[in-house]
C-alpha cells in the first residue's frame, strides 16, 4: 500500500498477516528488515530481507515476500503466497554433491513441515555454482553457493497463521547458511521494530 494510502482499505486478512510477518520473533542470528515489496504481482504485498550473521560476519542472505489477492490465483490455489529466495557460500566441494539440490529443496519443505504450517503448491528451484580465479586473481580463495528460490501457498484462516510459515523461513535461511537448529528449549529474540529501507511503512496496495 502506498504510504499516503487508506489503511483502512487493506483487507482484514491481510493485515493480520502482514502483522505477523513485521513482528515476528527471529532467532538472534538473524538480522531482519522490511524492504518495499515488489510491485504489479498482486493487488497486496509486504517484504523483508534478512542477512544471517554469525560472530559479525555476513554468512548467509534472504528475503521473504508475501503475497495477497483477495479474489484468488488459480495458479496459488489460494489468495496468500509466500515467495522467497535463501543464498549462502558453502564449501566449493559440496556443489559437485549430485544430491546437494535434493537436499536443499528438503530444508525448505522440513522446515514448513516441523513447524506445523499448512502450505500447498510448493515450487522452486535449488542452484548452485562455484567459481575459481586465475592469473592476476590467483590469490583469491574458491567460491561456492547454494542458492533455494522457491514459493508456496500458506493456508489461512482469515489472515491467521502465518508465523509458523515466517518461523520455518527463517529456519531456512540458517540451514542454508549451515547453522545448526535452535537446542530444545531455546527461543527466538522477542519481536522487535523493524528498521526500514524506504519511507513507506506500511503494507503496500499494488
Amino acid at each position: 500500500m502506498a504510504a499516503n494510502s487508506d489503511v483502512a482499505a487493506v483487507p482484514t486478512p491481510f493485515q493480520r498477516a502482514a502483522h505477523d510477518l513485521l513482528n515476528a520473533a527471529w532467532r538472534p542470528e538473524l538480522a531482519v528488515e522490511e524492504i518495499p515489496a515488489p510491485q504489479k504481482i498482486a493487488p497486496f504485498a509486504v517484504a523483508v530481507s534478512a542477512d544471517v550473521l554469525v560472530g559479525g560476519e555476513d554468512v548467509g542472505t534472504g528475503r521473504l515476500v508475501l503475497l495477497h489477492d483477495p479474489a484468488g490465483n488459480a495458479a496459488w490455489q489460494g489468495t496468500f503466497r509466500c515467495v522467497t529466495f535463501a543464498r549462502a557460500s558453502v564449501e566449493p566441494e559440496m556443489v559437485t554433491d549430485p544430491l546437494l539440490a535434493r537436499v536443499g529443496w528438503s530444508w525448505l519443505i522440513d522446515a514448513l513441515d516441523g513447524h506445523g504450517a499448512e502450505y500447498a503448491a510448493p515450487s522452486g528451484t535449488v542452484t548452485s555454482v562455484s567459481s575459481e580465479s586465475f592469473g592476476g586473481m590467483a590469490d583469491e580463495d574458491p567460491n561456492a553457493e547454494v542458492e533455494v528460490r522457491a514459493s508456496w501457498t500458506p493456508l489461512l484462516a482469515d489472515g491467521y497463521g502465518l508465523t509458523a510459515h515466517v518461523q520455518a523461513w527463517g529456519e531456512l535461511l540458517c540451514t542454508t547458511a549451515g547453522l545448526p537448529p535452535l537446542p530444545a528449549g531455546v527461543v527466538a529474540m522477542p519481536a522487535r521494530r523493524l528498521a526500514h529501507k524506504s519511507q513507506n511503512r506500511s503494507p503496500r496496495r499494488r
